[in-house]
């Protein structure tokens, strides 16, 4: 009964992390065009490096470079991956972008599987994609260029935390990361910026969503999976888009021609469906994949 209950409440718990995640990308939506994707990638990676450093302090006496490096990777990845994120909920909306992105860790989940199952999920989500992006008669290419940036640096992060997990204990490697990341970001921050776009109410935005993006979730993350197994995180994670969609429309205003919604949903059942039916193994490489996303 005690392990059912706190499966509930790790599922539960995950939710609602997806919820924060969505919903603080959907006020980045509402911040990018007054102080620029650069001035919200930067405040949100210094929100994570305030939260994370005085907890986990990185130790760096006595370290290789061979050991060092892929946190250094890891912290250019997050750069990019968030930066090229957000200009792509810039130029394609939240929902769009996040189901694109989507297909990176997706992609990186099935790279291993030799089942025709998983060959059809995988054309499904394709299919999805292909359907949401021609929709409406346009195509922005920069926008899905971004988005696809994103997703390549999704499933890079992802293997980079695992190097970097067994390089460095507790979340020392994820310090190393956020401390790169914020210093590739803060000089194109302050060359970026609109200063006198600077008042008290959009200073409160970009904490928001630094906290509800990056302090929040990464906080909740270790509750969450002392108490679920990596592939229902997965599967929750999954249904991240729908979510993403939700608060494209309901905070941004973002509307969904019913083709673009069938897509949206498409990717992320297709998803779903390929990561719940994988055989349930000790050592599943899906499971050490879907441990690491975000």
């Amino acid at each position: 009964m005690t392990a059912e209950r706190d499966r509930l409440t790790g599922a539960g718990a995950q939710v609602v992390t997806e919820v924060s995640i969505n919903f603080g990308s959907s006020l980045a939506g509402l911040a990018i065009p007054l102080v620029g994707s650069p001035v919200v990638v930067a405040v949100r990676q210094l929100v994570m490096a305030a939260t994370v450093l005085p907890f986990y302090r990185p130790k760096l006496a006595g370290l290789s470079w061979r050991r060092l490096w892929p946190a250094l990777a890891l912290g250019v990845v997050l750069a990019v991956m968030n930066l090229t994120f957000y200009e792509a909920v810039d130029l394609l909306g939240l929902g769009i972008a996040a189901t694109i992105e989507f297909l990176g860790p997706f992609a990186l989940a099935l790279a291993s599987s030799r089942r025709l199952l998983d060959f059809v999920y995988a054309t499904a989500a394709a299919g999805g994609v292909f359907l949401l992006t021609w929709s409406d008669g346009a195509l922005n290419l920069l926008g899905i260029l971004f988005a696809l940036t994103a997703a390549a640096s999704w499933a890079a992060y992802i293997l980079l935390t695992r190097k970097v997990a067994v390089t460095f204990p507790g979340l020392e490697g994820i310090s190393v990361a956020s401390v790169v990341s914020l210093a590739l970001l803060v000089p194109f921050a302050l060359l970026t910026v609109d200063w006198p776009s600077l008042n008290w109410g959009v200073i409160g935005l970009l904490l928001a969503i630094g906290v509800l993006s990056s302090a929040f979730p990464y906080t909740l993350d270790t509750f969450i999976l002392r108490r679920i197994t990596p592939r229902l995180y997965a599967i929750i994670t999954s249904f991240g888009p729908v979510i993403a969609a939700l608060f494209g429309a309901l905070v941004l205003g973002e509307t969904f021609l019913v083709q673009q919604q069938i897509a949206i949903l498409v990717v992320c059942v297709a998803a779903g469906a390929a990561i719940a039916s994988q055989r349930e193994t000790a050592k599943s490489e899906l499971e050490i994949i879907a441990g690491a996303i975000p």
